[in-house]
């Protein structure tokens, strides 16, 4: 998924991930591609957009529900993607949910 997410009318959600990666790859790349295709199949998926540089990365991902986000939560793949992340590829991250009420977007 690359671009700018076409989403819904509001409301939906965002779920923002901040991360600051551990060195090395370790599997994180296949892993991460993995992710996006099983959360794209999941209900209540409405599309994502993510940026990685050297130091930050941030993907947001937008969905119809709090319950969507918490069945997301619960998938078992990413479950033990969640551990492995803690265990080894994150120093740290942040992970934030809110509520989209207005958004405007613009095309040239």
């Amino acid at each position: 998924m690359a671009g700018i997410a076409k989403t819904p009318e509001p409301p939906y959600y965002a779920v923002i991930f901040a991360s600051e990666r551990t060195e090395g790859e370790k599997g994180y790349g296949i892993m991460a591609d993995k992710m996006v295709e099983l959360a794209s199949k999941q209900k209540g998926f409405l599309g994502m957009e993510s940026a990685r540089d050297q130091d930050l990365g941030i993907t947001v991902s937008y969905w119809d529900s709090l319950e969507s986000i918490k069945m997301w939560k619960e998938n078992s793949a990413h479950r033990a993607a969640q551990h492995k992340g803690k265990k080894e590829w994150y120093q740290k991250f942040s992970l934030r949910v809110c509520k989209v009420e207005r958004h405007s977007f613009f095309e040239m």
